[in-house]
């Protein structure tokens, strides 16, 4: 191969990824969103822009980012945001409620299939019976909720972030919100300069129109899933209002919030269809914000760019195919193809720690702060590992384990995010960046470790039965490197364990408890000090240090996730459902594979021709000492 070709390949993914941070994809439709999209708004503790909020909210309810339309065509998560807000009657018939259980679908009466999805019209008419079944579920634990019982319970909790999210502006059915206020405002001012009594015809019309406002804006108020009014030049996140807040304080029309005129404008415009002046208001009103409030405006647009690169994507692409030119090189072009690969990963390893300090530059916090982004940091700190074993020895293995465990925790975080923002607000007792930094990233090092090391053991087996590659030589060296990897592990995951209870003797004033969580951690310890003690032993040899390696994997997942599902302890964050099975089924997984290292040395592709003497000097025999 080409010595250039690496670097064109290289070239070419880095021009792929520049393009789309560059040129981020628009939205096809007549309205321009741009604007719109980066306007900052407070919701779920945080500013972040109307893109944040279109995407993670038809996350929640659809499952998908974008909108598929029933007579065809895609509509954008913001574009879909725009009609939920200024024309709800409109975003009522799109199908953005997912209802995958068949007994929900039967209790409506829809024909039964294995998913579809609902529109607002059409679950109205069933809105009571929801509610209905729903609190019944909600008075049980999540672990002990039937199938029907858990879909109508998430059934109920979108249909009311739904219903939030179409008064976040104004009530439903408002038809000319700028007109209002206006008409409001000025009743208000000639009520305050002239009170009267009561009695004429005038003052009955003024006060009832009042009432009638100050009932519907304190009902928008409590309601309203966004706060949308920014404060003046100089305010705190504390002084954020909803629209209907910020108009029972005006006293004159003149002391309307730019921020409810601006989207008092955008939503009669975007009513009237007229594309121009919804683009004119959103821009200028864009602008304002800029002026006002530098920073808040400066964070959601670099948060939008964020959104639309969608760096751990491209992370996960590059990370396949650094992974598939790693398996290669191992059949054609050794030397190009590892290169290839490496280079591949570099590069992929870049786009992921930029999404990554890209997170803790939005949230202000270290980088785990929840289990999404204990999945990114888990990623992230393999491929860095894999990085440094590829680097040593060269042969491709340290390429394609950390390109795959990269792959496979960006997929898990993929799945974990799609409960609504990521960068969500913390509990308060994780409302600690001292404790964040230091024992949450030190233990979570010590699961990319331990990861690192069960896929490399992984390899050992698949090449050792599957192929003749695993060469003496080679199997030495992954023996090597699994062994540097475990020592990694039990010194992070030992000093991560320690500082945790540091951490707890602070917040909960004892060291130990024996909670779930700690214990998880304490295996991890325990396991990896098993290992090391075996090995220094001679208890095992090369497929005894796999096949323990392998289980470390199953060990690892179950105090990553599976005691966060046991609903029991201070660390429990509640049963999830979905990732139950896929928890159990990678348990039984790597138990099938440390079964696989037990098999005789004739069932090995690459040890059946060896001769005797090289199998025990490699340590490959399946009597003593394996």
């Amino acid at each position: 191969m080409n010595r250039l070709v690496p670097y064109l390949v290289l070239f070419l993914a880095a021009l792929w990824i520049g393009a789309s941070w560059m040129y981020p994809k628009t939205d096809p439709g007549e309205f321009d969103l741009s604007a719109f999209n980066r306007i900052p708004v407070l919701a779920g503790g945080r500013i972040k822009p109307m893109d944040t909020v279109a995407r993670t909210s038809l996350l929640i309810l659809r499952g998908k980012q974008t909108l598929r339309l029933p007579e065809g065509g895609k509509l954008s998560a913001s574009r879909w945001l725009a009609d939920v807000l200024f024309h709800p009657a409109k975003a009522d018939a799109y199908p953005v409620f997912a209802v995958a259980n068949q007994e929900v679908l039967g209790m409506f009466g829809f024909p039964q299939a294995d998913k579809k999805y609902c529109t607002y019209d059409e679950l109205k008419p069933h809105l009571a019976k929801i509610t209905e079944e729903g609190r019944l579920a909600a008075d049980m634990e999540s672990a002990k909720r039937t199938p029907f019982q858990a879909a109508i319970f998430n059934l109920g909790n979108s249909i009311q972030l739904y219903q939030r999210l179409k008064s976040s502006i104004h009530q439903e059915g408002t038809a000319g919100f700028g007109k209002e206020i206006d008409t409001y405002a000025k009743a208000v001012a000639a009520g305050a300069a002239n009170p009267g009594d009561g009695s004429g015809a005038l003052d009955s019309d003024r006060l009832a129109l009042l009432r009638a406002a100050v009932s519907r804006y304190e009902r928008q108020s409590q309601f309203s899933y966004l706060m949308v009014v920014a404060p003046p030049a100089g305010g705190g996140e504390d002084d954020w209002l909803t629209t209907g807040a910020a108009l029972m304080r005006v006293k004159s029309p003149d002391q309307i919030p730019a921020s409810v005129s601006a989207l008092a404008d955008m939503g009669d415009a975007f009513r009237a269809n007229d594309p121009a002046k919804f683009s004119k208001v959103t821009r200028e009103y864009a602008g304002l914000l800029n002026i006002e409030h530098p920073e808040w405006a400066g964070r959601t647009s670099y948060e939008l760019r964020f959104n639309q690169m969608e760096p751990f994507y491209h992370s996960m692409v590059l990370y396949v195919g650094a992974f598939l030119l790693a398996c290669l090189s191992w059949l054609v072009c050794p030397k190009g193809l590892r290169k290839t690969a490496f280079l591949l990963l570099l590069l992929a390893l870049a786009v992921h720690s930029f999404g990554m300090f890209s997170r803790m530059y939005l949230q202000g916090r270290p980088p785990v702060t929840n289990l999404y982004s204990s999945a990114i940091f888990v990623g992230w700190g393999a491929v860095a590992l894999g990085l440094v074993l590829e680097h040593l020895y060269r042969d491709g293995i340290g390429s394609a384990s950390s390109g795959m465990v990269g792959f496979i925790t960006l997929i898990i975080a993929h799945h974990l995010g799609s409960s609504g923002d990521t960068l969500e607000m913390m509990q308060a007792v994780l409302d600690s960046n001292i404790w964040l930094a230091t024992h949450v990233v030190v233990i979570t090092a010590g699961y990319s470790a331990m990861f690192l090391a069960g896929f490399l053991a992984i390899a050992y087996v698949v090449l050792g039965l599957f192929t003749r590659l695993l060469t003496r030589e080679s199997a030495r060296k992954l023996t090597g490197m699994v062994y540097g990897i475990v020592c990694f592990a039990t010194l992070f995951s030992f000093v991560g364990t320690v500082l945790g209870g540091i951490w707890a003797d602070q917040s909960w004033g004892r060291f130990w408890g024996w909670d779930p969580k700690e214990n998880g951690a304490l295996l991890i310890v325990l396991w990896c000090a098993l290992i090391l003690h075996a090995r220094w032993g001679g208890f095992i040899r090369q497929r005894g240090i796999m096949a323990m390696a392998i289980f470390g994997n199953a060990i690892t997942a179950f105090s990553w996730f599976g005691v966060n599902m046991l609903g029991v302890g201070l660390h429990s964050y509640g049963f999830m459902d979905k990732a139950f099975p896929w928890l159990v089924a990678f348990i039984i997984f790597q138990v099938v594979l440390i079964l696989l290292t037990r098999l005789p040395s004739k069932c090995w592709r690459s040890f059946r021709e060896a001769l005797p003497r090289d199998v025990t000097a490699a340590g490959f025999e399946c009597q003593k000492g394996a």
